[in-house]
């Protein structure tokens, strides 16, 4: 990952025999994350196949050093995903809590359903997904919408 964890030991990642190892750091300790569970599930959703993921729920401060530093962006943004390797699918997922909160309000969203949404966005970044076309944004858009009716969410872009 390209952040540095504040945890000594890492915690054992998620695995349920189906090929998907799953780490989440939480360095945002903010009420509203979403657990850690729900996180896995929402990441185990959108995977095909073997996997290997950190999750990473950060603060604006470490949210917008990322963005500035990996994609010329200065500010932080919702979610970043950083792939390595394909096969199996290796990569981190940076989730921004202030963002993602703020975004949340004012799309008058339930939080909880805007942070599967993202999740969901980020792996299937990680599955090789873009949105630069218009024809691979509706794309990637129509599987989010599959993936996310599966987990009992509505349409995000509805």
């Amino acid at each position: 990952m390209p952040t540095k964890s504040t945890r000594k030991r890492t915690p054992p990642p998620s695995r349920r025999g189906d090929g998907i190892a799953i780490i989440v750091q939480r360095v945002l300790r903010a009420r509203t994350v979403p657990a850690t569970r729900q996180l896995r599930d929402w990441a185990r959703a959108a995977a095909l196949g073997a996997t290997e993921l950190t999750l990473r729920v950060v603060g604006a401060t470490e949210g917008r050093r990322l963005n500035r530093e990996f994609r010329g962006k200065d500010y932080a943004t919702n979610v970043l995903t950083f792939v390595y390797g394909s096969s199996p699918w290796r990569g981190d997922l940076l989730l921004c809590h202030p963002v993602i909160a703020r975004e949340a309000r004012e799309q008058r969203k339930v939080l909880a359903a805007h942070y599967a949404h993202l999740v969901v966005h980020g792996m299937l970044h990680l599955r090789g997904y873009n949105h630069v076309k218009a024809a691979d944004a509706a794309r990637m858009e129509r599987a989010e919408v599959r993936i996310l009716r599966r987990l009992g969410y509505r349409d995000p872009y509805a």
